[in-house]
């Protein structure tokens, strides 16, 4: 075979087929290694939350309080007769110690810690254990039984405090980790997702997880008791919820927990530090969802906002001049998408704070600004 007729055969059609691979590697890199790559925002869940857990394990405290009560006495001592023997004889009352357990987190350098109200409730001793094995006695600074929050005060160096995320922007679905101490073996990592966000319709009261209406935040990530009061967080370790409560008549993890977001932790910790207890904002007004019904009757175009029913004389939104029939759709920007994310963002106002109000009248849309004050004891609706 002579040498032209191999380059007309062979050697050309290589060359060109060459070139052709080299084009489609340099438009399409992703071909390289055989495999697709994610394309740009695309997310790719990590192999290992190793990293989250580093970062956010240390400021995660395991919570051990003691306190006195009094022991159950034989019936006989309700029998006056007895009672004026033993009272006579002037016999010491007998009391036995009850120790309880729980969970923390560490959100100041300066030693603040965050838990729930009822793990330190009546303690006589709170003892606070860290990550690292130093122990510390805490200091109850104040407490709220309405949000079940606590906060404390150590006094230790180098302590390491808990990175905050973003809770208002959880989604359900986000990959969450809870951080605690259940039953008392020690710091232990379980895994989950938001399961749901926005306020519940529960009673929690009942479950020492308090009364207060609140945006919870919901997981099926393993919570159980001696988890109270510690971290949940999300993919990357930062902050975002203080585990409260669990659902579930077993009194064990059922798939369905609780976390009280921190943005709103944060708010009644700031109250408790400041003012030795918790001062929620107040607009002076009564709202309702927008459901599709109002939304005909008032034209409006979609059913985000709340719907004001009434306003109280002189409170903040009677002075704003917002008047009942008023749709809010936005406070300092944010979208109110429905009541629960109103009652959010109130929780997080503080009596003082001035936030601009978008609102529709008639078809029309404006904004106002409002100062947010404390509930008075007395209000008048109109």
């Amino acid at each position: 075979m002579s040498l032209q007729r191999f380059i007309q055969d062979w050697a050309a059609p290589t060359g060109i087929g060459l070139a052709v691979a080299a084009l489609l590697l340099f438009v399409f890199p992703q071909l390289r290694n055989g495999a697709p790559s994610p394309q740009a925002g695309e997310w790719q869940g990590p192999v290992s939350y190793a990293s989250a857990v580093s970062l956010a394990g240390p400021a995660v405290v395991n919570i051990y309080t003691r306190k006195t009560v009094p022991q159950r006495q034989h019936p006989l001592f309700n029998d006056p007769l007895f009672q004026r023997l033993f009272n006579s004889m002037n016999l010491p009352q007998r009391e036995r110690m009850q120790s309880n357990l729980g969970s923390g987190v560490i959100v100041s350098d300066d030693g603040y810690i965050l838990t729930n109200h009822h793990v330190v409730d009546e303690a006589d001793a709170i003892v606070v254990l860290l990550a690292d094995g130093r122990e510390a006695q805490a200091q109850l600074v104040g407490s709220d039984a309405d949000f079940d929050l606590a906060v404390l005060k150590i006094e230790l160096p180098s302590l390491t405090s808990i990175e905050v995320g973003e809770p208002e922007k959880a989604q359900v679905g986000d990959v969450v980790l809870a951080i605690g101490n259940p039953f008392g073996v020690g710091q232990t990592v379980t895994q989950g997702i938001i399961s749901a966000t926005g306020e519940r319709n529960l009673n929690l009261a009942a479950t020492g997880a308090g009364g207060y209406l609140q945006n919870f935040l919901q997981t099926d990530a393993a919570v159980n008791p001696g988890n109270s009061g510690g971290a949940l967080v999300d993919a990357h370790g930062r902050l975002l919820g203080i585990n409260t409560s669990i659902l579930n008549q077993s009194g064990y993890s059922g798939g369905i927990s609780f976390a009280i977001p921190a943005n709103i932790a944060f708010k009644v910790m700031q109250d408790i530090i400041e003012y030795g207890r918790v001062v929620p904002g107040w607009l002076g007004i009564e709202a309702q969802a927008v459901t599709p019904q109002l939304a005909r009757n008032y034209n409006l175009a979609s059913t985000n906002g709340v719907l004001i029913t009434a306003i109280y004389n002189q409170g903040p939104a009677h002075h704003a001049g917002l008047k009942p029939g008023d749709v809010i759709t936005h406070i300092d920007g944010l979208p109110i998408n429905d009541g629960r994310r109103g009652v959010a963002t109130m929780a997080t106002l503080r009596p003082g704070d001035t936030i601009s109000i978008t609102f529709i009248r008639d078809g029309v849309v404006d904004t106002v600004e409002a100062t947010v004050s404390e509930r008075p004891n007395t209000q008048r609706r109109s």
